[in-house]
């Protein structure tokens, strides 16, 4: 993959359409679009224009035209865009003569960001938020994944990372007035308040999981005795036959997953095997992963049939117990609520509250980090300015708290792609679309 290639993608969607937007990008753009539409447009107006193959000088369609000459484009390079009819034969016809063209390639997947992200158009974070807009289905991983592309988090790693860097050129002075034997009284204290103060704001970063749970969705586990109405409310919930229903206790012996929109929030409900004593090694299994899954689940919703031995619930974080067979049975004291997810009584009760619960659970959305790989990252981080402030308070070598705090800024950087950032690039971009 060449960098002084100029790349071409469609940044719309794939099929037949209205329109069909292609993206030029690089040092060609100008030269491509004077061959291929005539008469260049002032910057950033569009205008239409007869397309031309560039070879033959056959019309090929008439297109809306857009020229953004570099740096103040999406890749920071000279950039074009094609906006023409999305006839399948017309979008042919236009990437043929494209790629028709010395010097120009149809882009990879993620190659227009990574421009971006390589011309400091972008941060690492930022190119994060922009996967988490293609990939959002709710309106609240909307939100979040705007206020990551905005630069929520890399504004937040840059300013940490500064105010390391300040602790570790002050750990610097420090070590060249030991060496004359006249370190300022005051030198020691302002270092560990500024650690105290970063460290405090990593710590409270870290300590809300309101973004990986919104980015990722939250997990709710149907559990409860085989035939409590599990598949039956999976069913109801996803408001399709996901699940096998059947009278025969032990239908269900592998786990199912369905991702729903409760309130704007994405929640993903997990249907489990019937929890209880069994001699088939496959039912076994079975249980097995059901009791995983609650106790790893965000929210476990125990259902309780009517009738039956009670069965002891699954340890779990956050657990509603749920009556079921409400048309059978009627309202059950001994539940959080009561419903008949055949005939869907009490379904309208069930789904406030979890969205109730969910909302709880994710907080305001306002939380800085959205992935696992920032919070190891800031742990990183965290953990090293705790050892540097160690070495201040117990007089140790200045030299390793320096190297600690070295550590600390490096951690942060790893967030908006300043140090360690191509295995990341690689492992990301292989899940943008092309034309991205």
């Amino acid at each position: 993959m060449r960098s002084d290639d100029t790349i071409f993608a469609i940044a719309s969607g794939h099929g037949r359409a209205a329109v069909c937007l292609i993206r030029i990008s690089g040092p060609e753009s100008r030269r491509i679009l004077e061959l291929m539409a005539g008469r260049m447009p002032e910057p950033r107006r569009a205008v239409v224009r007869t397309l031309k193959d560039p070879v033959t000088g056959e019309a090929l369609d008439q297109a809306l035209v857009l020229w953004m000459p570099g740096p103040g484009s999406f890749t920071g390079e000279d950039q074009a865009e094609l906006q023409i009819h999305g006839g399948l034969a017309t979008r042919a016809a236009v990437l043929r003569a494209l790629g028709s063209l010395d010097n120009c390639r149809a882009a990879e997947a993620g190659e227009f960001t990574r421009r971006a992200f390589l011309n400091g158009r972008m941060d690492l974070a930022q190119v994060e938020g922009l996967a988490d807009i293609i990939d959002a289905e709710t309106e609240a991983q909307r939100r979040q994944a705007m206020r990551q592309l905005g630069g929520r988090m890399g504004n937040a790693a840059e300013g940490w990372r500064e105010s390391v860097l300040q602790v570790l050129a002050l750990l610097e002075a420090s070590l060249d007035f030991s060496d004359e034997g006249d370190v300022p009284e005051n030198l020691e204290a302002e270092i560990l308040q500024m650690i105290d103060r970063v460290g405090g704001e990593i710590g409270q970063a870290l300590a809300n999981r309101s973004g990986e749970r919104l980015r990722d969705g939250l997990t709710v586990v149907l559990a409860g005795p085989p035939n409590a109405g599990k598949s039956t409310l999976m069913n109801a919930l996803a408001r399709r036959d996901v699940a096998i229903v059947s009278p025969i206790a032990g239908t269900t012996r592998d786990v199912i997953e369905v991702h729903c929109d409760l309130g704007g929030l994405p929640v993903i409900i997990v249907d489990t095997a019937g929890l209880r004593e069994s001699a088939d090694v496959v039912e076994q299994e079975g249980v097995s992963r059901a009791r995983a899954r609650a106790e790893n689940a965000d929210l476990v919703l125990w259902l309780v049939p009517p009738e039956g031995e009670e069965t002891a619930p699954p340890q779990a974080r956050r657990l509603v117990r749920v009556g079921t067979k409400l048309d059978l049975s009627g309202s059950r004291q001994d539940c959080d609520l009561t419903i008949a997810a055949a005939t869907g009584e009490g379904l309208p009760e069930l789904i406030a509250r979890l969205e109730e619960e969910a909302a709880a659970l994710m907080g305001q959305g306002d939380a800085i980090v959205t992935r696992e790989r920032h919070r190891k990252a800031l742990e990183r981080a965290h953990a090293a300015l705790g050892r540097s402030r160690a070495m201040l308070v117990n007089h140790g070598p200045l030299e390793l708290a320096a190297e600690e705090a070295r550590m600390a800024a490096r951690a942060i950087g790893e967030i908006t792609g300043r140090v360690d950032v191509e295995d990341v690039l690689d492992r990301l971009f292989s899940s943008f679309c092309i034309g991205k």
